[in-house]
């Protein structure tokens, strides 16, 4: 049985290259390395300090688990309620999530709150790190 399509014939013929390899003097690095200075994305300097408000690096909690597991383990869950109350796609939020959880990791943050107000605290941070990152540019985050 022959489907429609198969009878049509195709709307461009023409086998012209737009930008054919041999023309390309660019190597790969130097491509990715000028989209990385593109889509820079400076975080606001009380990006850190809201972090800091949530966890701590005193060497006193050494012994609490680290705010990024923290953060991996609640993830899903604030995921899903700042997403609601904001409108914001999950995955935009995902990603802050996961800035989030890589600047917890180089300034060595833990725990140091109990639980559930470590979930809270984490939930306001994230909805206004989200909302600032719709305001200010997220369009020219990579991702």
């Amino acid at each position: 049985m022959a489907s429609p399509l198969q009878r049509l014939e195709p709307r461009n013929r023409t086998r012209t290259k737009v930008e054919p390899l041999s023309a390309q003097r660019m190597t790969l690095r130097e491509h990715y390395r000028r989209k990385r200075e593109r889509y820079d994305f400076e975080w606001p300097a009380v990006y850190d300090r809201d972090l800091r408000r949530i966890f701590s690096d005193d060497p006193a909690h050494a012994a609490r688990p680290s705010a990024a597991s923290f953060i991996r383990h609640v993830r899903r869950e604030v995921r899903q309620i700042v997403a609601e109350g904001t409108g914001v796609h999950q995955y935009t939020i995902d990603h802050v999530l996961e800035n989030m959880i890589n600047r917890c990791k180089e300034l060595k943050l833990r725990v140091a709150t109990p639980s559930r107000e470590a979930r809270r605290r984490v939930m306001i941070v994230l909805t206004v790190q989200v909302m600032n990152v719709l305001h200010s540019g997220y369009h020219r985050i990579a991702v």
